[in-house]
């Protein structure tokens, strides 16, 4: 009989231990329109190979542990990147670039709530062949450094306005026939506005 109080008491501990953390964390949601400036850097390649800019649709989810300190996950869908060498069109490439980033949120100034972040972005290529017909072609992936910078303005107890900036370490080897003949620093710098729902 004492065990199964025993037990009972320390499944009831555990259970409200869990509501206790829960109820210390809260949840973000954010949409985003993003637009994105690539860098353009280039290493080693005879002509100018680079990724055109554009507008994208962002989605993220973030988690606050306190009030101040929150982890953010980016999100949006596979995304075609226009790619040109020399100036002219020669293909398009898909893009799906998550981000995990940890952030401090300044909570001070009312409702206005600046905060920084930084994290690791992860992008994925794929249609990454579709260049000059075939003819050359980007790795698979790249995995680099994100910094952030933005703000929520509270519009109520639960909407937001946020306007944010990243900037991301993105870099690909590009090969023809297999061979590696320099490397393209994509490296974005993202701008972003949409607005925030905390529950």
């Amino acid at each position: 009989m004492k065990n199964k109080i025993l037990i009972a008491a320390l499944v009831a501990a555990s259970l409200l231990s869990v509501t206790a953390a829960q109820a210390e964390g809260e949840f973000m949601v954010r949409a985003r329109a993003v637009n994105i400036d690539f860098g353009n850097a280039q290493n080693n390649l005879a002509a100018r190979v680079e990724a055109e800019n554009r507008w994208i649709p962002e989605v993220d989810l973030s988690y606050f542990f306190t009030k101040n300190i929150a982890v953010e996950l980016v999100l949006t869908w596979p995304q075609n990147v226009d790619i040109k060498v020399g100036g002219a069109k020669a293909g398009t490439v898909k893009a799906l670039p998550p981000s995990l980033l940890v952030q401090y949120h300044f909570t001070e100034l009312g409702a206005f709530k600046p905060y920084l972040g930084a994290g690791v972005n992860y992008t994925l290529f794929s249609k990454r062949n579709n260049i000059l017909a075939g003819a050359a072609e980007i790795d698979r992936s790249s995995v680099g450094l994100a910094l952030q910078a933005g703000f929520d303005y509270s519009l109520s107890k639960n909407w937001s306005l946020n306007v944010d900036i990243k900037s991301i370490k993105m870099e690909t080897d590009v090969r023809v026939a297999g061979a590696k003949i320099g490397t393209l620093g994509l490296n974005p710098i993202t701008a972003g506005v949409g607005v925030g729902y905390r529950f």
